[in-house]
């Protein structure tokens, strides 16, 4: 495995990419960026304990590999978005109460929204992590409430979409916006500039 911080990343554009996630925001950020890819999604075993980068990395690596070993020629992106507050990462809440719970403690707080990338193709993997800060309004119980009962929270990591109605529990955000929604765009072509040669 090479960090991003020791590589360029994968420079070979001549293969497709498939995307190893079914998520429709990276499909769309993607798409937005003007990258030809595909999608194959995959069921993994992901972990949800553990330091929130490596954490966000290490399941994107298992997206991708589980992916990779049924595409060896191809270039696979794997991608992983955890929310953690004071270091406690997040996943995605089980049902309202705990989508209630994650709100509350998020109200009024600054969180970190890592997300983590693998670029694998046969026997090269790369890896990198993109990081924003986002701030919390003091919401409400009633506002809480509102939020959970519109359902968004549902397969979302820290239990809010921003791109959505989330939008309104956002007093600000310090990095990558698309980081956010689900893909780091500057963080993803930092590792593979050539992906944008993709046609």
């Amino acid at each position: 495995m090479v960090d991003a911080s020791e590589t360029s990343g994968p420079t070979d554009a001549a293969r497709p990419l498939v995307l190893a996630s079914r998520s429709p925001q990276r499909r769309a950020i993607l798409a937005q960026l003007g990258i030809d890819f595909t999608v194959e999604a995959v069921e993994v075993e992901e972990i949800c304990t553990g330091e929130p980068r490596a954490l966000a990395v290490e399941n994107a690596l298992r997206k991708a590999r589980a992916v990779a070993a049924r595409r060896p020629r191809s270039l696979v992106l794997g991608v992983d978005t955890v929310v953690a507050l004071d270091g406690e990462p997040f996943g995605k809440p089980a049902d309202d109460d705990a989508a209630r719970t994650v709100l509350r403690r998020l109200s009024g707080r600054d969180h970190t929204v890592w997300s983590g990338l693998a670029l694998v193709r046969g026997d090269t993997e790369d890896v990198a992590a993109g990081r924003t800060t986002v701030t919390f309004r003091s919401l409400a119980a009633a506002q809480i409430d509102w939020y959970v009962a519109t359902g968004e929270w549902r397969e979302r990591a820290g239990g809010y979409a921003i791109q959505g109605r989330g939008a309104a529990l956002v007093a600000g955000i310090d990095g990558d916006y698309l980081n956010v929604v689900g893909l780091p765009a500057v963080t993803l072509l930092e590792l593979a500039p050539g992906l944008l040669g993709l046609r």
